[in-house]
């Protein structure tokens, strides 16, 4: 026995000193060519790409906090308030504005001698002379926001401050300033470079641990085509067909691993033009409101009033509505990105949530939306009330439902065919399901056996790889589950999914 193994170790050592050497040199200057790539030319330049859309970021807002200023100069011009009442209520609304992430960026005015007007974090310094204020660095910041000012009336200034709203933090700032010559104010607001070498160090991490699992699985797959490719012809092409499903599987997670990355990337820029319009409604609201009065008393004199076109009449009852409807679409763009963050999220695979089926299935349908409305125009959803909930990890089950809908929606040859959601439980409430109905082309009994089977399917020619609902019947295995198909040709197609529930109670239905 010990003989056999010695004599197979030296055979292994054999082929592997016989290897040509041309084999290793193209993946070693692949690999190296794509570590340079990875860790020394993309992180600076996408550095600069992410501070330079905080810097736009920055300026939008101040644009934005300048005409609010504006406009109670405007209100003062017009009588309409006293000059100290218009400067005090635009110190309280800009006090008052944050944004961010965690909303705790914010606003601040100072005035050209310099001395503080208003500080949210620093009302220690409002109303003192600050010429002579410094950094840690010995830099004069307040002077220079001055000289800036002054110089082109706007402009950007880098300084060390306190992180946001903690004293004891310090790091590297850049505001953008803008003066406000009527009053003599100088308004700003800024970017922590912190936050960008953040994302950037979280980027560079999470892509090491990509480019290290990529380099373990392409020395393994070339140790594996060395040995292989001593063996006779037939081994041969089992191991070349081996070798390229494990790579369509590697090329598979690297996709994902990279949509992963995108889908946080285009979520963090499409937060921030959502916070400067909520923002901007914001303020328009209380423009509006704060004009209704001014508005109605000229009516009310007899005054004939058409605004856009319209009769002030009109406009006032509409306005509400418009900005109502303006911050629920705000609010649907949040919730979709929210989802696509959450199912791109890399998550620990616990199986010990306490998971909503219900929730679940909204967030599926959330995903794919645009296919289910691309697909058809009989789409249904009869979600259960109170549905006990079940254990699992709800991300790996929200992949589970979209490749149930996904593959609904690629059996419709027409519109008009139908596609059903339904969630219930069965009559002695100790299983909770979900079932996706569609009304297809149906399977014949030999497709049906082997739906389920790795790398089996019916549309290769346009794409498929055969892996999406084995992967589904292992997470719902993984579940303690099942996931059932019934159909038959030109009578569409169910899926069933089944698991144990986490409670006894609930509402009592027949599964489909």
């Amino acid at each position: 026995m010990q003989a056999d193994l010695n004599q197979k170790a030296w055979l292994m050592i054999r082929r592997i000193q016989a290897t040509p050497v041309r084999i290793f040199l193209p993946v070693l200057a692949a690999v190296t060519l794509l570590a340079v790539t990875f860790f020394w030319l993309v992180p600076p330049r996408l550095e600069a790409h992410l501070m330079e859309r905080k810097r736009e970021m920055v300026r939008a807002l101040t644009e934005v906090a300048w005409n609010t200023v504006r406009h109670y100069a405007g209100q003062a011009e017009a009588g309409a308030l006293s000059l100290p009442d218009a400067q005090q209520q635009a110190i309280a609304l800009l006090r008052g504005l944050r944004y961010g992430p965690q909303a705790l960026d914010y606003f601040w005015i100072n005035d050209m001698h310099p001395r503080m007007v208003m500080h949210p974090y620093r009302p220690d310094l409002e109303g003192r002379d600050i010429t002579d204020f410094t950094d840690p660095t010995g830099k004069h910041l307040f002077q220079d926001f001055v000289r800036t000012a002054r110089a082109a009336g706007a402009g950007f200034v880098d300084y060390q401050w306190q992180w946001q709203d903690n004293p004891d933090k310090i790091v590297t700032k850049i505001s953008y300033v803008k003066a406000f010559a009527p009053w003599g104010w100088i308004i700003g607001t800024g970017v922590y470079v912190e936050d960008v070498r953040a994302q950037i160090d979280a980027f560079i991490q999470h892509l090491s641990l990509i480019f290290g699992a990529i380099l373990l699985v392409v020395i393994l797959l070339v140790g594996y085509g060395v040995w292989e490719g001593a063996g006779v012809e037939s081994r041969r092409k089992k191991a070349q067909e081996l070798a390229q499903q494990q790579q369509e599987q590697l090329f598979q997670a690297a996709k994902m691993a990279s949509l992963g990355t995108l889908v946080s990337g285009v979520a963090h820029e499409i937060n921030n033009p959502i916070a400067s319009v909520l923002l901007n409604i914001q303020v328009f609201e209380k423009y509006f409101q704060e004009s209704r009065p001014i508005l109605d008393a000229h009516c009310a004199q007899g005054g004939a009033l058409r605004i856009g076109g319209m009769d002030y009449e009109g406009l006032r009852e509409r306005m509400p509505q418009l900005l109502l409807h303006a911050r629920e679409g705000i609010g649907r763009v949040k919730q979709i990105v929210g989802d696509l963050k959450d199912f791109a999220g890399q998550r620990p695979s616990d199986l010990r949530e306490s998971v909503d089926l219900n929730r679940v299935a909204q967030k599926a349908v959330t995903l794919v939306g645009h296919l289910i409305k691309k697909s058809t125009d009989r789409f249904t959803v009869m979600l259960a009330p109170d549905l006990p909930r079940i254990l699992g990890n709800s991300q790996r089950l929200e992949q589970v439902v979209m490749n149930l809908l996904v593959n609904a929606c690629q059996a419709l040859s027409d519109r008009q065919q139908q596609i059903g959601l339904r969630t219930g439980v069965d009559p002695d409430g100790m299983r909770v399901w979900l079932a996706v109905r569609d009304a297809g082309a149906g399977m014949p009994p030999e497709v049906l056996d082997r739906i389920t089977d790795p790398f089996f399917t019916t549309r290769r020619d346009s794409g498929g790889i055969g892996l999406g609902l084995s992967i589904s019947d292992t997470i719902a295995r993984d579940h303690g589950g099942r996931l059932a198909f019934e159909s038959r040709p030109g009578q569409g197609t169910t899926a069933t999914l089944s698991f144990a529930s986490a409670s006894v109670d609930g509402p009592k239905g027949d599964a489909p």
